[in-house]
């Protein structure tokens, strides 16, 4: 960013040691926003409704319609896509940045001359005009966020701060500043599914060249979704998650699934169908079967959902998303089958 490379080279010339969250454009925990916490950490609200909002870097996330419960995960992209790692949103009223940054030019800790480029910048010497004060409540200065993960590509959000007035789209130069469909991106990351243990009958140990059955809790794979909004401007996005298909890997090539792809596609809202007495002699729709005994141990059996994503948003916005992907492998048991010899 300009505040953060000319201050390295102030850093190196002068020989001051600079704290990264002194300078202007580095997302703090502590910047507010009408009241609101903007920075990296986050803030919870439950409203009388008993939905959960979340803000993370000037971002409220809804997660009301979220998987719950111990066993879910986030998703895994079924691509190379991921998430923005940083972007940029409406961060500072004149009066704000005005209160945030004329303490660090007192200071002098990044020397007189940045300062004095960064006074002339924000017209800081206009007590009416300064900082754009005579736009109070017609606009914002947007500043960039960070990923709480710190991914790669977290420090590429490098502009300095910029002004928007309400009701205009960021400039078009400026990557990853929110709009519905990177509202939508950063909503796809706070997606979390149910787990993928497969229900097997036999429940116990499978047998040798049987077919084991497989199947999901229906109720628990419905599509969920979660919200993500930027109230200060009026834009929202809402990712929506919805299970396709399930993958069985039977953790040893001395094994056939059913179907032989080991793909079990969605079918009527479920995966997989109950075993029920009377269809021993019937192929599972969803379902393996092992040709060897596990001896003393176990197969690692791999179960993975594939879920589709799409969004919609603000001003009739909206489209697709990456697949996401969220498994886990549980340990079955396969028996020889015993006969009695009389």
């Amino acid at each position: 960013m300009p505040a953060v490379t000319h201050a390295s080279r102030t850093i190196a010339t002068l020989g001051v040691v600079v704290s990264l969250l002194a300078l202007p454009s580095i997302a703090r925990a502590d910047d507010t926003l009408g009241g609101a916490t903007q920075g990296t950490e986050q803030s919870a609200k439950t409203g009388d409704d008993g939905t959960v909002s979340v803000t993370v870097g000037g971002v409220v996330f809804d997660r009301s319609k979220n998987g719950s419960g111990g066993s879910t995960g986030a998703l895994t992209s079924s691509t190379s896509w991921s998430p923005p790692p940083c972007w940029y949103a409406p961060k500072y009223t004149p009066e704000q940045l005005q209160k945030y940054l004329e303490p660090i030019w007192e200071a002098g800790s990044t020397g007189y001359e940045w300062d004095a480029k960064q006074r002339e910048k924000y017209n800081a010497d206009d007590e009416e005009k300064g900082f754009n004060k005579d736009k109070s409540g017609k606009g914002y200065w947007w500043g960039s966020y960070v990923n709480k993960n710190y991914p790669p590509g977290w420090d590429s959000c490098d502009e300095d701060y910029f002004w928007v007035d309400t009701g205009d789209a960021p400039p078009a130069n400026i990557e990853n500043a929110v709009t519905p469909e990177i509202l939508a991106e950063l909503a796809y990351a706070e997606i979390r599914v149910p787990g993928t243990e497969v229900t097997l009958a036999p429940a116990e140990a499978t047998k040798v060249n049987l077919p084991t059955w497989a199947w999901l809790d229906g109720a628990e794979f419905k599509p969920v979704s979660v919200t993500a909004s930027v109230p200060t401007i009026g834009i929202q996005a809402t990712a929506t998650a919805e299970p396709v298909a399930l993958e069985i890997k039977p953790g040893t090539p001395d094994a056939e699934t059913y179907p032989a792809s080991g793909v079990c596609e969605i079918n009527d809202g479920r995966i997989g169908e109950p075993y029920a007495q009377g269809k021993a002699d019937k192929t599972p729709p969803c379902g393996v079967k092992y040709l060897r005994s596990s001896g003393d141990g176990t197969f690692p059996l791999q179960a993975t959902v594939t879920w589709e994503i799409h969004w919609t948003g603000t001003g009739g916005a909206g489209g697709d998303l990456p697949d996401g992907e969220f498994g886990a492998t549980q340990d079955v048991v396969v028996q020889e089958i015993q006969a009695i010899n009389r």
